[in-house]
């Protein structure tokens, strides 16, 4: 997928929020990295909602690009899907590592009680949402055993090509809980309101929700350990979102063998974890980086994993990434 793709046109240069202000762990700046939460540097207030922690030496520059190469078009992609260029850029430009008609298949596992349910995540659509060309990303999980039961229904209307969520739906039923959020993105008045009252002001000018997280990982690069810092979450309460890439794993799953990038996507999120809580994710390291196997915590049940059992791909369109 070198120069000269289909589909692809190569900015000559991208215009970023860095442009008004030295970025503190750009290559050759001589100011000092503020710390962040946890010690984790961070671009200041106001300003990137990305980092990338390493040496100064290791970080890429962010103001251009070398002819297109599928590191280089993933780099871009992180900007877009970060947030971090001023004005969004049509989606077609780029090739997503997914698109409508995706679909995902999974076994649910869960500590005490074994393989006892099934999970699927895929894409809709288009459709339209307040006006604008829409994906609607789903999940769907039930899984327990007699009276111990579980199930999560997600939906998510995502605009590709601001890499932005317009409306966001969760129901989750479990043994002692039952949550439900039906939240509606007001990109005019820059706030977010939840059909039980509840809202405020986005914590981003791209929004995204826990269900459009879990895309944008997949359009990250994975070649180099790193540790990635995003303020994208819509409600800001639960910003930041801190992205370790650390290790890799090879899975035997029912859809096939697969060698895996270890992603641990650290959330805020006080309903189900009382503050903050890891998420586990063994993305596939072929282009398409689908998420192989998913582990995090529910209440009550414990620890649950989702394990790849089918994948149904994408109907082939212009520039996109070769994932057969």
């Amino acid at each position: 997928m070198g120069g000269g793709r289909p589909g692809w046109a190569a900015p000559s240069r991208i215009r970023t929020r860095f442009e008004s202000a030295p970025h503190p762990l750009r290559p050759g700046s001589d100011r000092a990295p503020d710390a962040g939460r946890g010690g984790i540097p961070h671009a200041g207030r106001g300003r990137s909602p990305l980092v990338l922690w390493g040496t100064r030496d290791d970080l890429p520059s962010v103001t251009s690009f070398r002819p297109p190469s599928v590191n280089a078009i993933r780099r871009t992609m992180v900007l877009i899907a970060a947030g971090l260029i001023a004005v969004p850029l049509p989606a077609q430009q780029f090739s997503f590592p997914f698109s409508v008609g995706e679909a995902l298949n999974y076994q649910v596992r869960i500590a005490r009680l074994g393989d006892v349910g099934t999970g699927r995540m895929w894409i809709e659509g288009p459709v339209v949402e307040q006006g604008v060309p829409a994906w609607r990303m789903r999940f769907e999980m039930n899984a327990g055993k007699g009276p111990i039961r579980a199930t999560d229904r997600t939906s998510s209307w995502f605009d590709p090509r601001r890499f932005a969520t317009l409306r966001f739906e969760k129901q989750e039923r479990h043994v002692l809980s039952r949550s439900d959020e039906h939240v509606t993105i007001d990109r005019s008045t820059h706030r977010w309101t939840d059909a039980d009252g509840g809202g405020g002001a986005l914590g981003s000018e791209f929004p995204l929700d826990e269900l459009s997280f879990l895309y944008l990982l997949r359009t990250l690069p994975l070649e180099r350990d790193t540790v990635i810092r995003i303020d994208r979450h819509f409600d800001a309460s639960r910003n930041p979102t801190i992205i370790r890439i650390a290790g890799r794993d090879t899975i035997a799953t029912p859809a096939g063998i697969f060698r895996t990038r270890i992603i641990e996507m650290e959330v805020r999120d006080p309903k189900r974890y009382k503050g903050t809580g890891t998420i586990r994710i063994h993305l596939d390291e072929n282009e398409c980086h689908v998420p192989v196997r998913i582990e995090s915590r529910m209440p009550v049940l414990g620890i649950t994993t989702l394990t790849l059992t089918g994948w149904s791909h994408s109907p082939r369109y212009p520039g996109a990434l070769p994932c057969d």
